[in-house]
């Protein structure tokens, strides 16, 4: 891989904000495998770039090996949030963004590919947020059948109590941050449901959005257990009802 310059805060073209949290047993070899996969893709090489680790309330050695990467490798920059909050490690992340356009992935992904893909879809075709959708006939999930079955329970239950026409809200997105920061700091919740709230929200306010199909395969099995999630995700789904189908906010 080779030297990669560091951006000024005015020059910065990408933010790749990954929430983290207990991921000491993969994260060094993500990162250092996004870096070089950025490195040569020519899509994405010559942009300059930040890789903003947003750590939140990790018990492993996550830190201290994100703290030892980011004093490695110049595009790197760890955040930490005191507590384990997927939603608040990424809403502070796009907050911290310098660059033009912020891409959200996740640690056991890293899919430079949707990167690219997502780019030419705002820079050519004038789109604000475009989501890597995994439900999707087009897309490759190769996710257990009870995950896969949980995406799309989940997301028919926004298009029945919240009105949202996509296939997908959580996981990998791509969007202009002047456009969209107002949509961020319209949201209500945090935790597993920001993510989803965030794209609900944009298209509740006409931003132009699409979907691409993504390539699902995890190294690892998901760091929060998805049954423990289900009583957040709930209380959190009747919240978004409350305030955005009733209270009109």
């Amino acid at each position: 891989m080779s030297d990669t310059s560091p951006a000024t805060s005015t020059d910065v073209e990408l933010s790749i904000v990954i929430p983290i949290y207990n991921e000491e047993k993969i994260l060094e070899e993500s990162v250092i495998d996004l870096l070089e996969r950025i490195d040569d893709d020519p899509r994405l090489s010559q942009r300059s770039f930040e890789l903003l680790l947003s750590e939140n309330g990790s018990t492993d050695a996550t830190v201290d090996i994100a703290r030892r990467l980011a004093e490695t490798y110049e595009p790197v920059e760890l955040l930490r949030t005191g507590e384990p909050n997927y939603g608040l490690a990424l809403r502070r992340g796009i907050h911290q963004a310098r660059g033009e356009i912020v891409l959200c992935d996740e640690i056991d992904l890293c899919d430079t590919d949707f990167h690219a893909r997502a780019l030419k879809k705002i820079e050519r075709e004038g789109f604000d947020l475009v989501v890597g959708s995994k439900a999707l006939d087009s897309s490759m999930d190769h996710r257990p059948t009870y995950r896969r079955m949980a995406t799309r329970v989940l997301n028919g239950l926004f298009r029945v109590f919240l009105g949202f026409h996509g296939t997908d809200t959580h996981g990998l997105k791509a969007f202009r941050r002047d456009r969209l920061l107002e949509v961020v700091d319209a949201c209500v919740v945090n935790q597993d449901l920001f993510a989803s709230e965030f794209v609900i929200r944009s298209e509740r306010m006409d931003f132009r959005m699409t979907e691409i199909p993504v390539r699902i395969a995890e190294k690892r099995r998901p760091s929060v257990h998805l049954f423990r999630r289900v009583p957040h995700v709930l209380k959190n789904l009747g919240r978004l009802v409350w305030v955005i189908r009733i209270a009109n906010r």
